[in-house]
């Protein structure tokens, strides 16, 4: 989705936008933990994605299944060797088609079904429930889209604030120095300290903010930043 892939840390972050439902249709199932599925876009390329996520108790998955709400397979995970342990977690994300419509079609509004298995044949139920609409994106007000001689001490990221927002998440990376910071922070909230330290002189920053709907979906808005070099 965006230049950068998301990381296991901005995964975790959203599992409390996540709706699991047990299944009421079967007794012997247990609710996943983790069952979701949202929209998300980059309105600064324009990209946008389904992103499905499970996750499971302290045991593998050898199995997992999600149906649409018109009833077509859209995941059908096995895990052919039980020596492997199964998988735990997952993180699925679609293509990003230019025609949105397609991707609105490929994966259509309303409930979908997660089952799955362990290796030792525990059984796990959920529904998350897709909606199309995404949020509004973000402002940065500061530092400004593509700011130059940022200060590295005591830096406070701001943006404009979204009507009905349920929490934003900011990210801040550097890859050639493999370093990052994700947060997400509470609907009400319109900055963000940057920890002490991070920041260094003279270095170029990705900085993206993406706003995050009561439903969990996200609208991403990305810039860059360069810190003021070293007195």
């Amino acid at each position: 989705m965006r230049k950068s892939q998301r990381i296991s840390v901005a995964v975790a972050l959203l599992i409390g936008s996540s709706v699991v439902v047990p299944n009421a249709e079967s007794d012997t199932a247990n609710p996943f933990p983790v069952a979701s599925v949202h929209f998300e876009t980059n309105a600064t390329d324009g990209d946008v994605e389904v992103v499905f996520e499970a996750k499971a108790e302290d045991e593998g998955l050898a199995t997992l299944t999600v149906v649409s709400p018109n009833g077509r397979t859209v995941i059908d995970f096995s895990a052919p060797d039980p020596a492997t342990l199964g998988i735990r977690q997952f993180l699925f994300e679609s293509p990003e088609p230019a025609d949105v419509a397609s991707l609105k079609s490929a994966y259509p509004e309303g409930v979908y079904t997660f089952t799955g298995a362990t290796v030792s044949g525990a059984k796990f139920h959920g529904e998350s429930t897709l909606n199309h609409a995404l949020p509004a994106p973000v402002s940065f007000v500061l530092p400004g889209p593509d700011a130059e001689g940022v200060g590295v001490q005591d830096l406070r990221i701001t943006w404009t604030q979204v009507e009905d927002a349920a929490a934003y998440i900011i990210e801040i990376e550097q890859d050639e120095l493999n370093v990052n910071v994700t947060a997400r922070v509470i609907a009400d909230t319109g900055s963000f300290a940057v920890p002490h330290g991070f920041l260094r002189p003279g270095t170029e920053y990705e900085l993206a903010i993406g706003t995050v709907s009561a439903e969990g979906n996200i609208s991403f808005v990305e810039t860059g930043f360069t810190t003021a070099g070293a007195e």
